[in-house]
């Protein structure tokens, strides 16, 4: 993190003023009332404010018929509400739209509360130092309680990842995992080239970093049980969906697309039809 100095000379004394630095955490949701509350509770932000940053949380309201607004509402969070549901890809390239401007890193997590908020600052520890530019929360590599996934996913989860290893490289258990962190600037080059709206979005960002030159590493993380209703996931159908993203982007390069430009407001850009609320 890059800190501002101010140096002010009394006398014998220097009195030195440290500017914090900004982390945005994304959270799509769709019908999640009975989490998301969990969810934004427990992003640690005292831990965070020790090392020096202010913690800004973004929830993505993807057009839940639920009180999942209502219930995040009552946080100290920025609510953009889709008016129809767009998928998580969708979800997600609004909240791509919306970070902070200040914001140094952003990390993702889904609004079930199957990953603990509070171990991103494992992911947020792998950036801070250096040591890459992506940081995947690795379920494979972890500890995955109860059946939090199936044994077919699970199957899926360790062949794609697999596959993303040999054609792509890189240090990556864990190809679907929803809990991610970024430095902004791989944020903001994603969202010049992101293009599915549905459950591939994560295959999709992951193979298009690693062509874009950033290092990606996963770490461990816990994975929990859901609670409530299963998953949207579709094995079958989402599985040929991010086979296919794997496939078409292994000779995919940024000067072979044209950008896809955003032309954001004075401070936050949200598209006419949804709602916002700070």
């Amino acid at each position: 993190m890059t800190l501002s100095y101010i140096y002010i000379y009394c006398s014998y004394s220097v009195i030195i003023i440290c500017k914090m630095g900004f982390i945005t955490f994304i959270i799509p949701a769709f019908n999640e009332e009975g989490t998301i509350g969990e969810v934004i509770d427990n992003i640690p932000h005292e831990a965070l404010k020790e090392e020096g940053f202010n913690v800004d949380v973004l929830i993505i309201d993807d057009g839940s018929s639920d009180r999942t607004s209502l219930i995040a509402g009552s946080r100290d969070v920025r609510i953009i509400r889709h008016e129809t549901n767009r998928g998580k890809g969708g979800a997600i390239n609004t909240a791509f739209k919306n970070i902070h401007p200040d914001s140094e890193y952003v990390v993702m997590l889904d609004a079930d509360n199957t990953y603990k908020a509070q171990e991103s600052t494992r992911l947020l520890e792998l950036l801070t130092s250096g040591f890459c530019d992506v940081a995947i929360g690795s379920r494979l590599e972890g500890k995955m309680n109860g059946n939090s996934m199936t044994y077919f996913n699970r199957i899926g989860n360790w062949i794609f990842s697999f596959l993303v290893r040999i054609f792509y490289n890189g240090n990556i258990t864990d190809c679907c995992s929803g809990f991610v962190a970024w430095k902004r600037e791989v944020v903001d080059d994603l969202l010049k080239y992101i293009r599915v709206n549905d459950f591939s979005i994560e295959m999709e960002m992951l193979t298009k970093a690693r062509r874009l030159g950033y290092d990606v590493h996963s770490v461990p993380i816990t994975y929990d049980n859901r609670y409530g209703r299963k998953s949207s996931l579709h094995p079958i159908r989402d599985g040929i969906r991010i086979l296919m993203i794997l496939l078409r982007n292994l000779n995919w390069r940024p000067e072979k697309e044209k950008i896809k430009f955003t032309f954001p407001s004075s401070r936050w850009d949200h598209p006419q039809g949804d709602t916002l609320s700070q």
